[in-house]
């Protein structure tokens, strides 16, 4: 039996986007261009989901609890039509914690944890974030929220949760899917063992 279609968003863009500051789990919020993204990736949901040939309401909906993922699920929703706040979290779509590197760059980290960066660099997949997790860990607890899901679902969550399903779906291997680019303002669409982008 096949498994049922994902239609995954990555939040949209925050001010710590757009700094490059590791977010990992702290809650901070859309900025003007994330919420437009967000509206943009309802958008382009309205007309997948119209391809498909059902209505935006015979879809589960599910967030990460962080605020940027609800508030991209609310705008999304809007777009389409349904009740903004009627959909569910997982705490399993959280995104990966970057433990006592959350709100630093790169470039302060590498002043900062030389060592562990270089450490990060040999094996990003299984590197430990100090205080945190690694990819390795993360794709445990995106893989039991994937068992679980039943029907055709749109997700709103992160760059890193995304990454964990490419590897999980066997479309990337894991070293690989740890380097990938996620787009904000983009849907991807999880079919059977491959991902589209729509933007």
């Amino acid at each position: 039996m096949p498994r049922p279609t994902l239609y995954f968003v990555r939040h949209g863009e925050t001010d710590w986007n757009r700094e490059r500051r590791l977010q990992g789990q702290h809650d901070i919020p859309l900025n003007a261009l994330g919420r437009m993204q967000s509206s943009r990736c309802g958008a382009i949901l309205r007309d997948l989901l119209a391809s498909a040939g059902g209505s935006a309401s015979d879809y589960e909906y599910v967030s990460s609890p962080l605020g940027r993922s609800r508030e991209t699920m609310e705008l999304m929703r809007g777009e389409l039509g349904l009740l903004p706040q009627q959909y569910r979290t997982d705490a399993r779509l959280m995104e990966m914690s970057f433990g006592r590197w959350e709100g630093y760059t790169f470039a302060e980290l590498q002043a900062r944890e030389s060592q562990g960066l270089a450490a990060r660099e040999r094996d990003k997949w299984g590197f430990v974030l100090p205080g945190g997790e690694s990819y390795a860990q993360l794709v445990v607890r995106v893989s039991d929220w994937y068992a679980g899901i039943d029907r055709d679902t749109v997700v709103s969550a992160h760059g890193g949760v995304c990454r964990a399903l490419i590897a999980h779906l066997g479309i990337a291997q894991p070293e690989v899917a740890s380097m990938g680019d996620v787009g904000q303002g983009v849907v991807y669409v999880f079919s059977g063992n491959a991902m589209k982008r729509h933007e």
